[in-house]
């Protein structure tokens, strides 16, 4: 049995608003996914790093796919 001790960032399906990029950073971190949210509005309002850095993690990380049991 291969047992893979590292975590991958990726967009979350169950836990999305736009494309899951939000839920997908919580699951990583472990944290609530309304703290990344906030983190990432008012990034966005205090310019346009939040827009930019969202639109990055949607193109560059992976869909979760994962089967939950």
């Amino acid at each position: 049995m291969e047992y893979n001790s590292y975590r991958r960032l990726m967009r979350s399906t169950t836990d999305r608003r736009i494309a899951g990029v939000c839920g997908g950073i919580a699951s990583y971190l472990n944290i609530d996914p309304t703290v990344v949210r906030i983190i990432f509005l008012l990034a966005l309002l205090c310019g346009s790093f939040g827009f930019w850095a969202y639109l990055i993690v949607w193109i560059a990380a992976p869909e979760d796919n994962r089967i939950e049991r």
